[in-house]
């Protein structure tokens, strides 16, 4: 059974969960060929090693706070902060606090997959 996507048109709600993020689990939001969103759940002390993706991202924290190292550099992302990464660029997040996390990927048309990865 296919995982249910939003619709063109279709508005989502990605404000804050407070005391229900806990209980909540990592989502894609969007799928299509050129773009990913995906409210990335991310709890205290969890790692997410060292990756690329061939598309462009952002991440915007929505709530809680991440380490997010890229480029050799570690930003700290709470609350209403967003970072943008180039595609093909390695990265890694590490959960400082529970925090949710809005992730986008742009992916470029008609270019081969980076370490394996492709939207799908």
């Amino acid at each position: 059974m296919a995982i249910p996507h939003a619709n063109p048109g279709e508005v989502i709600d990605v404000r804050p969960l407070g005391p229900a993020l806990a209980g909540t689990k990592t989502t894609t939001l969007i799928k299509n060929e050129n773009l990913e969103a995906i409210r990335l759940i991310i709890p205290r002390g969890k790692e997410i090693p060292p990756h690329k993706t061939r598309g462009a991202i952002t991440v915007h924290c929505l709530e809680g706070r991440i380490a997010f190292t890229t480029a050799g550099i570690t930003h700290e992302l709470a609350a209403g902060q967003l970072l943008y990464v180039p595609g093909e660029q390695l990265h890694s997040v590490l959960g400082i606090e529970d925090a949710s996390l809005l992730v986008t990927i742009s992916f470029p048309r008609d270019s081969p997959p980076v370490d394996g990865l492709t939207p799908s």
